[in-house]
């Protein structure tokens, strides 16, 4: 690591009390003011729940539309035919198509970043999953990427809707936005993260439920979040 970038890596992790939990809305400042990297760093959040993903009852996962979204240009892939091709294309889809799609796919095109299929699609979809399974691209109906409804999906898929799911170490992680974002919109947008987590509780899970929240710039350190700052109730033991 060149000295320069150690230096100001240093920096900022001694920029900020590592053992305090920050009201949201001063853990992004924190984040937004130890961003060092000269590009425009993403924000991260990283949400621990009391789940045992182990237990298929108490796997956490779905997808939501942030209210300022990501940041980031989504680029999108739409499997369907006929009318549904063309709402997909009306809709902003980058790629849109049916067996030609698939087989463009099959021959290494994988220029998308989201993917969407409507239900008669998938049996041909299915094949690609060696490909699009390991990058997190094959579709699925508990995030909305499998549905008829192709132009919502497009537009939401456009406008920044984060598809999560909890890890094995019951971690959520998730984009929120950039660091050139309004600090208020950072805010927002956590807190409607952990408020989507908190709305998915598996009926399973005992105990405080929203374990830690963290936020992070990509290049920067962990700041610790106040449970209740982003979260509508605080959990209690159940």
């Amino acid at each position: 690591m060149p000295k320069k970038i150690a230096k100001k890596r240093a920096e900022a992790f001694s920029g900020f009390e590592r053992q305090k939990h920050y009201p949201v809305d001063e853990a992004v400042s924190v984040v937004q003011k130890l961003a060092y990297a000269k590009f425009d760093e993403s924000v991260d959040i990283a949400v621990r729940l009391g789940v045992n993903p182990k237990h298929a009852d108490q796997m956490v996962r779905g997808a939501v539309v942030l209210p300022h979204g990501t940041g980031k240009t989504v680029r999108v892939a739409v499997f369907a035919r006929g009318e549904k091709e063309r709402e997909a294309r009306e809709a902003g889809a980058d790629f849109a198509g049916a067996d030609d799609l698939v087989e463009q796919v099959q021959n290494g095109m994988l220029d998308f970043d989201r993917v969407i299929a409507t239900p008669d699609m998938m049996g041909a979809v299915g094949k690609l999953g060696r490909v699009l399974g390991p990058r997190g691209l094959m579709p699925n109906p508990k995030v909305g990427s499998v549905t008829m409804n192709v132009a919502q999906a497009v537009k939401e898929a456009k406008a920044g809707k984060v598809e999560y799911r909890v890890d094995k170490a019951g971690v959520v992680h998730a984009r929120i936005g950039q660091k050139s974002f309004g600090s208020s919109q950072l805010s927002e947008n956590a807190r409607a993260m952990v408020n989507e987590l908190v709305a998915k509780r598996p009926s399973t899970a005992k105990g405080i439920y929203v374990r830690s929240v963290t936020l992070s710039s990509t290049m920067g350190p962990g700041v610790r979040v106040d449970t209740g700052s982003v979260t509508v109730t605080v959990e209690e033991d159940a």
